[in-house]
């Protein structure tokens, strides 16, 4: 719930954003830029995050992650009632024609605001490592999944729908923020914490930051764990020598690097090539996450008891390689069909690369190993955003190609990391 709550106060900004950057004077260039803030201060804040939450308990750092979220949400808002004072203009080739106002300014602020406390994605995924057993957990994450789908459903289909009433672009971002807000009561009083040994802090008052911060950890975990101690010494080098860690990090790096790539070209293709209204993109992003709900849900769920997750994402990475192949072509009908086999391609993926990750190393260092994760696919998004809105600028829709190839690496990296897992159980 805290999950799907989360995705559809984002979500409902997805389809919006490229119209709200041309209208306060941005382009491609500067729409890339923009995306890109969330995901660089991310990378920042997320292995913070996730390194509190093993210390201090998933569901603080929640709220903490919830209410930069909120702040971001009203200073998007005040954006809208600043007059738009031109800051300066550029022409060149290499960015295009764009003008930096005052209104521009403000949203680049919030993006960062908002990516900065943006560990929200990996202290959840610790949570749900740490209420799974291996027999659920790959249910668990496809429910998760399923969860972010439906949010991605609802929000772009709400805000396109919202977007063509006479208030505009206004009307979503307003709600945006009462979602977000909700969401920091729904942490506050419905979730529990999951990190075991931390000192109960119910009923201690907000106003007390010192208190509502006090934690105590005892040497409460399994023999082979880590202790209170070493917990809090986990690093960044520590992480890199657990077995598969390395790998697993490089496709969680190079899967947001595409994905990023086909956020930061559809809305400029949509936009410029297919003149579509933001009606239309919500609606075509909202069929692609209904898609995952179903594949994440039920499906997920049976196939998950039948097939290997190592299986599902190999499976899932090659539909992704072909979806992005056909988004490459100018044409309606095939994009349709791309972003049907790219959604399931998805559906069964990335809940399954989810599982596999949240299985390796130990519980007590998960929330630090999803917050490093997360900084890969923060740092991916960044890149690939940048990117993806300068080629398309020069090479258009063949930006959809150099995705595609790339699902294919992962395709062959993840047959790898299968190999030596096996191997390491055979000499274990």
């Amino acid at each position: 719930m805290v999950n799907f709550i989360g995705i559809l106060g984002y979500s409902i900004v997805v389809p919006i954003l490229i119209f709200i950057v041309t209208d306060f004077g941005g382009n491609g260039f500067i729409y890339g830029i923009l995306g890109a803030m969330y995901p660089f201060f991310q990378f920042i804040g997320a292995p913070i995050l996730g390194r509190l939450s093993d210390r201090l308990g998933r569901k603080k750092v929640l709220i903490i992650s919830q209410a930069g979220t909120f702040l971001a949400w009203m200073l998007f808002l005040l954006a809208f009632m600043l007059p738009k004072t031109v800051l300066w203009s550029q022409s060149i080739e290499a960015t295009g024609n764009y003008v930096m106002t005052l209104p521009l300014l403000i949203i680049f602020v919030a993006r960062i605001c908002d990516g900065f406390t943006g560990g929200n994605i990996s202290v959840a995924n610790a949570y749900m490592s740490d209420i799974s057993t291996d027999k659920d957990r790959n249910g668990n994450f496809g429910k998760m999944g399923a969860s972010t789908s439906l949010g991605f459903v609802l929000g772009p289909a709400v805000a396109g729908i919202l977007a063509s009433t006479i208030f505009g672009e206004i009307l979503p971002l307003i709600l945006a923020a009462i979602i977000s807000l909700i969401a920091i009561f729904v942490i506050s009083y419905r979730l529990k914490e999951s990190v075991p040994c931390v000192v109960n802090t119910e009923g201690i008052s907000f106003k007390n930051f010192r208190r509502f911060f006090q934690v105590e950890h005892k040497d409460c975990f399994a023999e082979g764990e880590l202790n209170s101690n070493s917990r809090s010494k986990i690093g960044w080098k520590s992480i890199l020598k657990i077995s598969g860690i390395p790998l697993l990090y490089t496709i969680y790096f190079l899967t947001f690097f595409s994905f990023s790539l086909f956020y930061a070209g559809l809305p400029i293709y949509a936009n410029t090539l297919l003149k579509w209204s933001a009606t239309e993109l919500g609606l075509f992003l909202a069929y692609s996450s209904l898609i995952m709900v179903v594949v994440q849900g039920p499906v997920l769920s049976r196939l998950s008891k039948k097939v290997s997750n190592y299986t599902l994402v190999l499976a899932g990475s090659f539909l992704l390689g072909v979806s992005f192949l056909l988004l490459s072509r100018e044409n309606s009908v095939l994009l349709y069909v791309a972003n049907t086999l790219l959604s399931v391609g998805n559906g069964i993926m990335w809940p399954s690369f989810l599982s596999i990750l949240s299985s390796t190393g130990s519980r007590a260092s998960q929330g630090t190993i999803q917050g490093y994760g997360t900084s890969m696919g923060s740092i991916a998004s960044m890149l690939g955003l940048i990117t993806g809105g300068f080629l398309f600028e020069s090479i258009a829709t063949f930006v959809f190609l150099i995705g595609g190839f790339v699902f294919f690496i992962i395709t062959v990296l993840m047959l790898i990391h299968r190999i030596n897992h096996q191997s390491n159980l055979q000499n274990s």
